[in-house]
């Protein structure tokens, strides 16, 4: 009865409160390759590794639920796709946060998008999470700049890097 509980709350809590604008699975064969083998998983975190994840990233968590992505080849560890659906404004976007076993943040992904598209931040704004390393807190305005018009979208994606970040180190590295 948990397990079925626990998989309710998963399938109606994550990307499907938003439209869907790439597959993860897509997004990560995109970044990883296609021929690589994609992997996903459910994580439940337990009130400690939320309490520590919260504390870490210093954003509230909305959920204790994540879904993980895992690109392989030949048994190998590409990369981890860490999915974390945010409120915007007053809907959900869905970003995909793609970090290599380097601990280093590849790049992100917006998954789903239900605000209007114009507050979907540009290619070359989201190019500034390339290569930056997961112990590194960032922060708007001072790391990452605003966006006119869009700044509850860079918010957003902002603090969803933090909890993506401290999700990683706490649960994912070294693994």
């Amino acid at each position: 009865m948990k397990q079925l509980l626990l998989y309710l709350l998963i399938f109606f809590s994550l990307p499907l409160s938003a439209k869907m604008l790439i597959s993860p699975v897509d997004a990560m064969q995109q970044n990883y390759g296609a021929k690589n083998k994609v992997s996903e998983e459910n994580i439940l975190l337990t009130g400690a590794q939320a309490k520590k994840i919260q504390e870490a990233s210093q954003v509230k968590l909305g959920t204790k639920i994540f879904k993980v992505f895992k690109a392989e080849q030949n048994g190998k560890t590409l990369g981890y796709g860490i999915l974390i659906n945010r409120k915007i404004r007053s809907k959900n976007g869905v970003v995909l946060y793609l970090i290599s076993p380097e601990s280093v943040l590849k790049g992100i992904e917006v998954i789903a998008f239900n605000e209007p598209m114009e507050y979907v931040p540009s290619k070359k704004w989201m190019s500034q999470f390339e290569n930056v390393d997961t112990k590194m807190p960032l922060s708007l305005s001072k790391d990452i700049p605003t966006i006119t018009g869009a700044t509850l979208s860079a918010k957003s994606f902002l603090d969803g890097s933090r909890v993506a970040f401290a999700l990683y180190n706490e649960i994912l590295k070294g693994k």
